[in-house]
């Protein structure tokens, strides 16, 4: 299927992806970084995959398909020549071991349904042992991992393979719980999935309705913010870029990468969006993540982490997995984590910034650790660097970075004058502006009146449009102007923004092939036409930007005008954080 195709459901410690067809194709447990058990995303339904649908050879898609109202309780309909059907699937908010529901619920005449399952752990790699309880029930062992499956549904094996034919009638309702733990621990207790459903719908519902966003766009913000409490890992508040690893940039191609972990730069914009909405709890427990992932010396700071704070998430390939579409390699992992990105420096001091602004509580160990970011920085912000976009290339001086650089110091400053914070408040103004003037010398190009990707370079950077959204330069500033209309000349590609120029004569970021339009950077462009007069047109741009959501609200990292799909890892936090920004900005 399509990547779009998928609906998201989670407990917000795992998540699992769910088919038009009614197929779960990914799910990795306990956690999100953990291996999969249903892995057919990545390969085919012999990785793992539960199929939930209509009996009769062929997987018809859903008739129809909706999220409750506001919750994460996804609901698929069949209608059929017999009546109509309905699958219920959700992942209670854990108490002890993660459990996925899935209810089948007859809503009228009578249906022949068809229930597959294939448990495959370790990313499709290990075929469990699989018994039949006295009671009925599967159970299924494999090294550290271990399932229990309870269905009132006959479950007969055949070829590694469990298959299940039953019939629902209107006002019929039959559920199955999927349930892992440990191997070594006793078996776990079971749950009531009806009960669990109730709690599960009014948990969400609650959460939703805190939201304080009030424009024309109420619904895309709060099914954005839902997707966003999805990708938190609630035990530490860490939120992940997307659930998944490997899904293609560039369809065939081999920019896959392993998103299941938490980047230092979606803190401003994820920190900014939750304060902004009214979530200032989530907002407090993100700030007590950042601050327990950072501790230690400024120079061991990383550009990303694992949901608990770990630090080392080698990358490695595996080759028993032909990938989405053949798009190969299906890498976990991931080596950027050791790169030098110059720009996170900016990212955290402007989310501390942020949380003093929006009434957090004081923490004056995070202002300790925020000044010795600041000590570090200062001795190497001149430095060249990797950059926004984790280039596999040769390092440069990238222009965003420099400007996030101006950022950190800038923040600093503010919370010396605005919070009674202590510190060398003159140097620092001094180096930033210093920083500013540099970048003004070295990055724009008077030629064609526009800021360039990197010191004495041609290319250009969507990062660019940023230039105004953090403050370096006001929206008037002809430099401004200029540098938006030259990425409208060169970047937009049907209409949506490129990071930058992909071409053979361009070896900025070391791969080979191309990929489709990053969605963060179109709604920068819609943020920044905002804020430069041009409404109409910002609100034109947010509209076609919207219409690529999927039918349940949810946008993958980027979009390929070259095939009318959606690309990349899925959902993605990295896209619906800016739409909340643009939201904001044009409400």
């Amino acid at each position: 299927m399509r990547i779009e195709d998928y609906a998201l459901i989670g407990d917000m410690q795992s998540a699992a992806l769910v088919g038009r067809d009614g197929s779960i194709d990914w799910l990795c447990l306990p956690r999100f970084d953990s291996p999969s058990c249903f892995g057919a995303l990545l390969g085919d339904t012999d990785h793992g995959q539960w199929w939930i649908g209509p009996a009769g050879g062929e997987r018809p898609s859903a008739t129809r398909r909706r999220y409750r109202g506001d919750t994460l309780v996804l609901e698929s309909e069949w209608d059929l020549p017999g009546g109509t059907v309905r699958v219920i699937d959700f992942m209670p908010p854990r108490q002890a071991n993660p459990d996925l529901v899935r209810i089948v619920e007859g809503v009228s005449g009578s249906v022949e349904m068809s229930t597959e399952i294939r448990i495959r752990f370790d990313y499709g790699r290990i075929v469990p042992w699989v018994r039949r309880t006295d009671g009925g029930l599967l159970h299924a062992v494999g090294g550290p991992d271990s399932i229990w499956l309870h269905s009132p549904v006959p479950l007969r094996s055949r070829g590694y393979t469990h298959h299940g034919a039953f019939r629902v009638s209107a006002g019929d309702r039959l559920p199955f719980v999927f349930t892992w733990h440990p191997s070594h621990e006793p078996r776990p207790t079971e749950i009531d999935p009806f009960e669990q459903l109730a709690e599960t719908e009014a948990l969400w519902t609650e959460w939703a309705n805190r939201c304080t966003h009030t424009g024309p766009w109420r619904d895309a913000v709060v099914r954005s913010l839902i997707t966003l409490k999805a990708l938190t890992y609630s035990p530490t508040g860490g939120i992940v870029a997307a659930p998944t690893t490997s899904l293609p940039e560039d369809l065939g191609g081999v920019r896959n990468w392993d998103y299941r972990y938490c980047w230092l730069r979606d803190a401003t914009m994820i920190l900014d969006a939750l304060i902004g909405s009214g979530y200032l709890e989530e907002a407090a427990d993100w700030r007590a993540w950042l601050l327990r992932a950072i501790a230690g010396r400024a120079e061991d700071l990383q550009i990303m982490y694992g949901v608990a704070g770990e630090r080392r998430l080698p990358e490695m390939e595996l080759d028993w997995l032909p990938g989405y579409e053949d798009s190969r390699p299906v890498r976990i992992g991931n080596g950027a984590v050791n790169q030098l990105q110059l720009d996170v420096y900016g990212e955290v001091s402007n989310s501390l910034y942020l949380a003093r602004a929006s009434g957090l509580s004081p923490d004056n160990r995070a202002w300790t650790i925020q000044r010795q970011l600041i000590d570090y920085l200062e001795a190497h912000w001149d430095e060249p660097d990797e950059g926004l976009w984790e280039v596999r290339g040769p390092r440069r001086h990238f222009t965003h970075s420099k400007v996030m650089c101006w950022v950190a110091l800038d923040r600093v400053i503010r919370a010396v004058e605005e919070f009674g914070r202590t510190g060398p408040v003159e140097r620092w103004k001094a180096l930033r502006d210093r920083i500013h003037a540099e970048i003004c010398a070295k990055a724009f190009d008077s030629t064609r009146n526009t800021f360039t990707q990197s010191y004495g370079s041609h290319e250009l950077d969507a990062a660019l449009l940023l230039i105004p959204i953090v403050g370096f330069l006001p929206a008037t500033d002809p430099r401004v102007i200029g540098t938006i209309e030259a990425i409208e000349r060169e970047l937009l590609v049907d209409g949506f923004v490129l990071r930058y120029p992909v071409a053979k004569d361009n070896d900025v970021d070391g791969l080979p092939g191309g990929e489709g339009a990053f969605l963060a950077c179109s709604f920068w462009l819609a943020e920044a036409l905002a804020m430069v007069g041009r409404r109409d047109e910002a609100v034109e741009l947010f509209e076609r930007l919207l219409a690529l959501r999927n039918d349940v609200g949810l946008l993958a990292e980027e979009y390929d005008p070259r095939y009318g799909r959606l690309v990349g890892n899925f959902p993605q936090a990295f896209s619906h954080v800016p739409l909340i920004h643009v939201a904001s900005a044009l409400s």
